[in-house]
This record gives structure tokens, sequence and C-alpha cells, in this order.
């Protein structure tokens, strides 16, 4: 699972993905000041199993703190993109290309309105943040569009003499954007659309498809970057009111970047998505991070219950993908062959089945599948059995 973070220049955008990351990235006041994409690993956060198990686990990957289980994923971070990307301008094809492998986008706006939409700083309340929401899916929606018709009436007269099933034609030409053979018949259908006559589809008709298949394999929520500066709340309020059908969730990357790099250099203790922090040594603080800290925890923390990034994170994995945290262990022993506890927790796509989970840790226990426990219940399970978050699996496979 990949998630990318995208949005115009100046937003936060950046620093967002540096707060969920802590790369090393560039951060600056200007359009493109990230040209090639950063790669890094964010973590998202459930409620860990050890303590239905009265155990303390281990993890080999991510971390567990106060019973809050970290687990990692990967996420990549594009140059800010501009009105006009999908025609090229502001280099936008190339980094709309960059998010082809994207299973989900954060788009960072600065829902202050201190940013206009060329990417320039501007006073607060001065811009209105609505136009991003919209933008953004223009630029997405044209970019598939633009591949969609790239070649059309000699791909549709193709398939048609070679009398191939549009569906599966579409859907390998546009497996590079996440597009599955399933995924466009469904679409298809849904839009009565002439699978026999491909060649007849108008351009609306194009547009309708590419905008559905955009929506499908790009989902998006919207981060409310900023939400601490005047004018953020209202704004923040109203988009949700305006905007119904799409996902916000209000944040201030600054101040999640500011706690994180307090608590590395252990000068306080702070797990993301929490309400407050603790002070280690206020005597190791300089009057201007007593301020800054003081600031963040009675504008930020106590205003709004936590900054928000971790909060957004978690929304795009677990409630606009609908992924699922499984713990693989055993009924008697949930130690691996090193001794740790729980050492592994995997995230899966919704719909998952038992088999799927037995596939995931390794291909022979895919194939030779008896049967699945679940160690909660000491249950014996199938392999249809749908998986549900936060279920501990112990897999039992034939050699």
């Amino acid at each position: 699972m990949i998630i990318g973070v995208v949005g115009k220049a100046n937003t936060g955008k950046s620093t967002f993905f540096k707060a969920t990351t802590l790369a090393d990235v560039l951060i600056a006041n200007y359009p493109f000041a990230t040209i090639n994409p950063n790669e890094g690993v964010g973590f998202v956060r459930v409620d860990c199993v050890d303590k239905e198990f009265k155990r303390q686990c281990n993890p080999r990957t991510g971390f567990c703190t106060k019973g809050k289980r970290f687990i990692p994923v990967q996420m990549i971070d594009v140059a800010g993109l501009v009105p006009g990307a999908h025609e090229g301008k502001g280099m936008g094809n190339q980094f709309l290309d960059d998010l082809r492998q994207a299973d989900a986008l954060i788009h960072v706006i600065d829902v202050a309105g201190s940013t206009n939409e060329k990417g320039e700083p501007i006073a607060s309340g001065s811009y209105d943040p609505a136009n991003d929401v919209l933008f953004l899916e223009v630029e997405l929606d044209m970019w598939y569009l633009g591949i969609l018709k790239k070649g059309w009436e000699k791909f549709a007269r193709t398939v048609i003499q070679e009398k191939g099933e549009i569906h599966i034609a579409l859907g390998k030409q546009l497996s590079g954007l996440k597009v599955t053979e399933d995924m466009v018949k469904n679409t298809l259908e849904k839009l009565g659309l002439d699978r026999e006559h491909p060649d007849t589809w108008s351009d609306e008709e194009l547009k309708n498809l590419a905008v559905s298949l955009r929506k499908q394999t790009k989902p998006m929520l919207i981060a409310c970057n900023k939400i601490d500066i005047p004018a953020g709340e209202g704004n923040f309020q109203r988009l949700v009111k305006q905007f119904p059908d799409r996902q916000f969730v209000g944040c201030s990357s600054e101040s999640e970047l500011a706690l994180k790099e307090a608590n590395k250099a252990g000068l306080i203790e702070y797990l993301p998505g929490e309400k407050d922090f603790i002070i280690k040594d206020e005597a190791k603080l300089n009057p201007a991070q007593k301020k800054a800290l003081e600031f963040i925890r009675e504008n930020v923390l106590k205003k709004f219950g936590s900054t928000g990034v971790q909060q957004v994170l978690d929304a795009a994995v677990f409630e606009l993908l609908g992924y699922l945290a499984i713990f693989p262990g055993g009924v008697s022993k949930l130690e691996d062959s090193d001794g740790r506890v729980l050492p592994d927790c995997f995230l899966l796509p919704p719909k998952s089945t038992a088999l799927d989970f037995a596939y995931k840790l390794h291909t022979d226990f895919g194939k030779n599948f008896i049967c699945a426990k679940d160690v909660k219940t000491k249950r014996t399970i199938g392999k249809e059995y749908l998986l549900k978050h936060r279920d501990v699996l112990e897999i039992a496979a034939g050699k």
C-alpha cells in the first residue's frame, strides 16, 4: 500500500509529510520546493491486542507504546501541483505520473486561506480553500482522461476487429493506475456504455469513465492544514457543509512536527495522536521552546484534541481504504522462534479472507491451507472466513 501526499505549493504538504515520517525533506516557501518525489514511512495507529492477552508485544517493524501499535505504511510526497497540471503546467505531468502507484491520496490544503491558487503566501482568510478542493479533483480526472484518450480510436477499433472484451483490454491498458478488469466491467455496466461498440463512445462518456475509475483507484481524503491559524476553523466547518460527500480532517502539521522533533530530542514525551505531552526536564528547554510548546498545548491540543496529523493518516488507511490490521499468533504460543511476542501486524484490504491472510504470511501457507484458528476465541475457522479488524489468527497448513 502506498499513500500519496498531494496539493499545491505552500499548503504545508511537505511539512505534513515530514511530520508523519520524520523524513529529511526540503520545506521552503516557494513553488516546486519539492521536485523529485520524497518517499518515507509513516505509521498508522491501532489499539494493540497485547493487552487482551496480558502480554507486552515486541514488534519487528513499527513500535508499540502504552497499548498503541504503530504499523508502517509507505508514503510518497510529490511536488506541488498547479491549475493546468494535466496539461504540463508547472511540470505537472511528471508529478502526476509519480502518483500512479498510490492506493489513496491525502490532499493537503491550506484551510486558513493564506495561499493563493499559484501557491503564493497571502494574508490569512483572503483565499477560498474550496477552490483547491475542486481544482485538484479536476487535475486528476483530466490526467486519467488524457491517458484513456491517448490513441483511443485506434485502440477501440483494434478491440472490435480482434473481437476482444473491452473491459479486459482497458484493464490491461490502465493497470499502471491500479485499474482492474473487474473494476472496468462494473463501471461500464453502471454507466450503461455499449461494450460491443467502444468506438461510438462520446467524449462525455469517456470523461465519465475516467472520473469513475479515478475515484475508485485514487480515493482522496482532504487534510485541512493550518486549522490553528485565524480563519482556519471557520473555513473547515464551512467546507464540511459545502462538500458533504468528501472526507475532511483538520490538522496542524507544524505543531505535529515540532512535537515529534522535541520528542526525538528527548525534551518531551509525546505519542502521536494524543491530546497532550509531558515535559521531561524543563531546565533543558530555553524560553523560546517553552513558549512554543505551551502555544501548541493551549491553541492546538486543548482546542482540537490533537494536532490531527495522526488522525489524517489513520482515516486514510482504515476509513477511506477500509484496511484491516491483522496479527499472526498461536493459540498456545504468541511468540515467534526468536521469542518475540506478537511481533507482526499486517494491513490487508477489506473483504480479505483467512486464505488471503495465509498467502500474505507465505505462499506455502496459502497453497497448503488446512484451517485457521481465531486465537482470541480459540475457534476453528475456514478459508472463506472474512477477516475483522484486529483479528489474531493462527494458520494451519500441510506440507
